[in-house]
């Protein structure tokens, strides 16, 4: 009886040790897939967005304050901006659709759509880099909204 007993007590060590073996596995794959995605929306961002929102993400001077255009400058999308304050999904639409499309009520932008230049991926990826600039609670509070949307 205790062969057997101890035979299981290795066989329960041996299980347990290969689960915590493949959910670490399971991670460090999750990790690097979300390096892998934010490095490629570091080089999409700075391919397609920074001309206008900054090399730093900090947006044009004064980008609060109309332009003779009337139309707002490009806000940053670091932590000094309001980028952070909108769900996900809102993000994702004015990439892909332009802020005015998202706004609605005749405003005028000089935010295009992307939609025709960048994938669903492609904007998600970009989308995640500017998230990961964020300090965390910035980053805390931008997930809640996502969450309620």
């Amino acid at each position: 009886m205790p062969d057997i007993l101890a035979s299981t007590r290795r066989s329960g060590v041996f299980a347990g040790a290969l689960i915590l073996a493949i959910i670490a596995g399971w991670l460090a794959a999750t990790a690097a897939a979300s390096e892998d995605v934010i490095a490629q929306g570091r080089q999409i961002y700075a391919d397609q967005c920074a001309a206008c929102h900054g090399a730093e993400l900090e947006g044009q001077p004064d980008w609060r304050s109309p332009l003779p255009s009337g139309r707002l400058p490009a806000p940053p999308h670091d932590a000094s901006g309001h980028t952070w304050h909108h769900p996900d999904e809102v993000l994702f639409r004015i990439v892909r659709e332009g802020t005015a499309a998202i706004v609605g009520g005749g405003y005028e932008s000089d935010m295009p759509g992307f939609g025709d230049v960048l994938s669903d991926a492609e904007i998600r990826a970009v989308l995640a880099y500017i998230r990961s600039t964020w300090p965390e609670r910035e980053r805390r509070y931008q997930e809640s909204v996502s969450r309620a949307d």
